[in-house]
């Protein structure tokens, strides 16, 4: 690769984050409005409505399985092993993250699912790829 081709979709996945956060922000207020519940009820962590109890826990998944894409994505840089396939499979995780992150706000559960999956392993071969770099190397 000649340049931060494999950093792009770390950019778009931090987007993804920044999104759902903005998302949170407005369903609180929507149901803070409509009565639903006090604003302390966030503070103190109580019962959160649906609506945005869904949003904070697509935010929440962001920051589990993503983890290990920002080291692989990172340590592939580094070793220079982040060809063309690498960044592929790193736009291929990150895509279905935005989908999976979507399902989840909307609650479409059986596609929620395949987007995991299809980015659990995008992921993995993406470890495997790093694995098999540095063995060869």
């Amino acid at each position: 690769m000649t340049g931060f081709e494999m950093f792009w979709p770390l950019l778009a996945h931090a987007f993804l984050v920044f999104g759902l956060y903005a998302l949170l922000v407005v369903r609180r207020a929507a149901v803070v409005r409509a009565g639903k519940v006090e604003r302390i009820a966030f503070r103190e962590n109580l019962a959160e409505p649906e609506e945005s109890r869904v949003v904070n826990r697509a935010i929440a998944n962001q920051f589990e399985l993503p983890v290990l894409f920002y080291a692989v994505s990172v340590l592939l840089f580094m070793t220079e092993a982040d060809n063309l396939a690498a960044v592929v499979l790193a736009w291929i995780f990150v895509l279905a993250r935005y989908v999976q992150a979507a399902m989840q706000v909307i609650g479409n559960l059986p596609l929620r699912r395949l987007s995991f999956m299809l980015g659990f392993v995008a992921l993995f071969l993406m470890w495997m790829w790093l694995a098999t770099w540095m063995a060869t190397s």
